[in-house]
């Protein structure tokens, strides 16, 4: 396992550690008051909260599976990360500062899962090429004469 996918596996659990904090701050004050012009707005932002909450622990269970090395981990943490980066561009009108620093914070999760495609594919065996030379193909025909036929 490289450091990168470590790197993008503990910035990943940390992220969804601050969506979960989140999550429960929204869960548990979950009346904004905002004022305009016109109008006093009451706002309830319980179903946010459940669905903060709810990806922030999907955040963390990938980004323990990429610490284990599952391999699965790595595309799935791609998807997660990109919904989530989206999600706060949504974010970007009403909490600025907020949402650009997670959407950094994606885009380096991002760059350490794509970075060395190539290397980490080859360390898993995801290289479907075999090339022979005489030799092995000497010590297979020997093989198969020291093999009793099948009856």
């Amino acid at each position: 396992m490289t450091g990168f996918i470590v790197f993008a596996g503990a910035l990943l659990m940390m992220t969804g550690l601050v969506n979960v904090f989140e999550g429960f701050i929204a869960l548990f004050s979950d009346e904004r008051l905002v004022v305009t012009r016109e109008n006093l707005i009451i706002v309830d932002v319980t179903a946010w909260g459940w669905i903060i909450l709810i990806f922030g622990l999907l955040l963390m269970a990938v980004g323990a599976c990429l610490l284990t090395a599952q391999t699965w981990a790595r595309i799935a943490a791609i998807v997660l990360v990109c919904l989530h980066a989206v999600t706060q561009v949504a974010w970007l009108g009403a909490y600025p500062v907020w949402a650009l620093l997670m959407i950094a914070l994606d885009v380096f999760v991002l760059y350490a899962l794509t970075a060395r495609w190539s290397d980490v594919r080859d360390e898993l065996g995801g290289s479907s090429r075999v090339e022979w030379d005489g030799q092995e193909a000497a010590d297979l025909s020997a093989a198969e004469r020291r093999r009793p036929p099948l009856m």
